[in-house]
């Protein structure tokens, strides 16, 4: 049995399809079991489960050999708290393997001025903690574009929070992928694997690939620092997270993320899919007028 959290989002509803195809026995951890959607005959059971209540951890992981750590931060506790909690439930319950979704920088020998050092804690648990795992660190997902959406869709300029900042832009398809290889196989027990796409492309770039998909003019608009972190901090954010996020775009828009690898396709036997074909996969989603994807 198989535990994958975050099952309703991106990576981990992909990760669950997989795994599903591959016959192999998965449970999909969500708060919200009824937004699972669960193809009809998949061997998937949906349980409800929240990381900062460790009692229904324990509940999640009963009976399971491998996890997926999914985590990200909430009003109840850091990526590193909700990391700790499931690394402690799946010691107790039995569990032998964890792979877990960190980020490019993830790792505890970068350097504080890497992309995301949130998740450092988490992977340093992790390798401590006696259980068989892995660590994938992907850079900027394609997916992240989908923010852009409703300001392509109404003919507004597309903010632009990183300058000509390029990055290994990936596919969270690619993602998913590797994480089903390394739940499923041996292969990749104690590696770490940086994940990219297959070029370093900045915003500009992303919104001209995005302008020639769909066949017509996209702008760009620049937002400097304060004016970004005053937008978060309006939206809700704790300032300390404000300011982290607003450190990490400035790093990508000095040059501090353009970092390309081959893991995807030397883990796949396989390219890693460029952008170019995640937003012909998703152009319904930018599109007015037509049903997101």
């Amino acid at each position: 049995m198989i535990l994958v959290t975050g099952a309703t989002g991106t990576v981990g509803g992909e990760v669950l399809r997989l795994l599903s195809a591959r016959g192999a026995r998965v449970r999909a951890m969500t708060r919200e079991p009824a937004r699972l959607r669960l193809s009809e005959g998949a061997p998937i059971e949906g349980v409800r489960a929240d990381f900062d209540h460790v009692d229904s951890l324990h509940r999640a992981i009963a009976g399971v050999d491998s996890v997926f750590l999914l985590t990200m931060p909430g009003p109840g506790g850091s990526v590193a708290e909700r990391d700790r909690a499931m690394i402690g439930a799946a010691r107790a319950g039995g569990v032998r393997k964890v792979v877990k979704l960190s980020a490019i920088g993830g790792n505890a020998d970068d350097a504080d001025d890497l992309p995301s050092p949130r998740h450092r804690a988490g992977e340093q648990a992790l390798a401590a903690s006696g259980l068989t795992w892995s660590a994938l660190r992907p850079s900027a997902f394609a997916s992240n574009t989908l923010s852009w959406a409703a300001a392509i869709r109404a003919g507004e300029p597309v903010p632009n929070l990183t300058g000509e900042g390029a990055q290994g832009v990936i596919d969270p398809r690619d993602v998913a992928a590797v994480a089903v290889e390394a739940l499923l196989t041996d292969e990749h027990d104690g590696a770490a694997h940086t994940l990219t796409g297959p070029e370093l492309l900045s915003v500009p770039d992303q919104v001209a690939q995005l302008a020639t998909e769909l066949r017509r003019a996209i702008t760009t608009v620049d937002v400097p620092a304060p004016a970004v972190r005053r937008q978060l901090v309006s939206a809700g954010f704790d300032p300390s997270v404000a300011d982290s996020a607003v450190d990490g775009y400035q790093l990508i828009r000095d040059g501090g993320n353009t970092v390309v690898t081959d893991d995807v396709e030397r883990i796949l036997g396989r390219p890693a899919r460029t952008f170019r074909a995640w937003a012909r996969d998703h152009r319904t989603a930018f599109v007015a007028g037509e049903g997101h994807p």
